[in-house]
């Protein structure tokens, strides 16, 4: 459809266009429709689609939910069991809960609704095959053309790019990526014996490979376990699951899905917006990088993505709305980006001595009362290290190794 038609059509001009419908786009549909503004959000899955994750919440995922949002949490975790590549496990355990789980497709589909009561409106089974902001579909300087798979073009006055970190809007803007990791999950459904064995307790192993580590998150009556290394080890990732179920006893259950999923973390100098189009969550890059956590970057970063495409949408001109997309990248690079800074730095220390942090975290209180504070969300790592003078004197020693 030409510029031409879509006037002569009057066809309407969205203030927001968020692409993805995860935890990020659907935190940014809600944030920016909270204001008013038309929104719309598109996603290529018809919903409630699986997505492989743990789905662990923690505290910062807790508090960036929309307000008055029900978790439709699975299990409440007031234990965590660690152990090292198998071995010398301990359980340590917390009067509060720690943190909480969900299945995605609930909890993803919930998000939705919550964007749709604020105001959004949502399409799914949508493929976006690009966004111009420039050419012959783009009928003034202050519009983005969003593309879709079958011609169809949405116009819109900002767009949110939460398509994954293999989606269209990140290719678009350019995002560079510095650490790709790959994830492989099975879910278990286990009898209720072995469901009340786990039940309030998850299970962290620290790997095999550099970098590595699995899980058990319990869910009711299904048990989620998974591992996560670095992209290149596919064939060992996948011996260390099979040798990781196998040691849990759980070999003889039969998963009702097996899944893989690559996560990727942004590099520094990489871009968060182009012209009037910002991304957020994977399609930014946004997660932890040592322990490879997503969900609360995305809901962050998402929220933060809503608020400043409002900006971008009402920017008059070109100067006004690249100011616009600046101020996002400093809340973002203030914010999550000191996160994962500190984050790359537990990793490499992490990589080289797993069983030092093993050792710290089951037989050190302070380390397991940080842990815990972490995943309750009173504070973050990167607050821990910088208010923290024994943290970050520890945290040095072992880069110095």
């Amino acid at each position: 459809m030409s510029s031409e038609r879509a006037a002569e059509d009057n066809q309407q001009v969205w203030d927001v266009v968020v692409v993805g419908a995860g935890p990020g786009g659907a935190s940014a549909a809600h944030a920016a429709a909270c204001t008013g503004r038309r929104v719309l959000l598109l996603e290529k899955a018809q919903l409630p689609r699986y997505k492989t994750c743990g789905g662990g919440i923690i505290g910062p995922s807790r508090d960036s939910l929309p307000p008055g949002f029900d978790l439709p949490l699975r299990d409440r975790i007031h234990a965590v069991t660690f152990s090292l590549n198998g071995k010398l496990a301990r359980t340590r355990r917390s009067k509060n809960m720690l943190f909480g789980l969900i299945n995605r497709p609930d909890f993803d589909a919930r998000l939705v609704e919550s964007a749709e009561d604020a105001g959004a409106t949502v399409r799914t089974g949508v493929t976006v095959s690009r966004v111009d902001q420039h050419g012959a579909e783009v009928p003034d300087r202050r519009t983005v053309a969003v593309v879709l798979g079958d011609g169809e073009v949405v116009l819109a006055r900002a767009v949110v790019g939460a398509d994954g970190s293999a989606g269209r809007i990140g290719a678009h803007v350019g995002v560079k990526l510095d650490q790709v990791d790959l994830g492989l999950e099975a879910e278990i459904p286990v009898p209720a014996p072995v469901a009340e064995d786990w039940a309030g307790r998850v299970l962290i192993d620290w790997g095999p490979i550099p970098g590595s580590y699995g899980w058990v998150f319990p869910k009711g009556d299904t048990l989620t376990v998974g591992v996560i290394s670095a992209r290149g080890e596919g064939a060992a990732t996948k011996r260390y699951l099979d040798d990781f179920i196998g040691r849990l006893g759980l070999a003889g259950f039969e998963p009702s899905i097996s899944s893989g999923h690559l996560t990727r973390c942004r590099a520094d100098d990489s871009p968060l917006s182009r012209g009037r189009v910002l991304v957020c969550g994977d399609a930014a890059g946004l997660l932890e990088p040592w322990t490879r956590e997503g969900i609360s970057f995305a809901l962050r970063s998402g929220r933060l993505a809503g608020e400043w495409a409002v900006r971008v949408a009402e920017a008059h001109d070109a100067v006004d709305a690249r100011r616009q997309a600046l101020n996002y990248a400093f809340a973002i690079k203030a914010g999550l980006g000191v996160e994962m800074g500190v984050g790359r730095q537990m990793l490499k220390v992490f990589s080289r001595r797993p069983g030092l942090l093993h050792a710290a975290i089951t037989g050190f209180r302070p380390a397991w009362q940080a842990f815990a504070k972490i995943t309750r969300g009173t504070t973050t790592l990167a607050e821990l290290v910088r208010t923290h003078g024994m943290a970050r004197r520890a945290l040095e020693a072992m880069d110095r190794g």
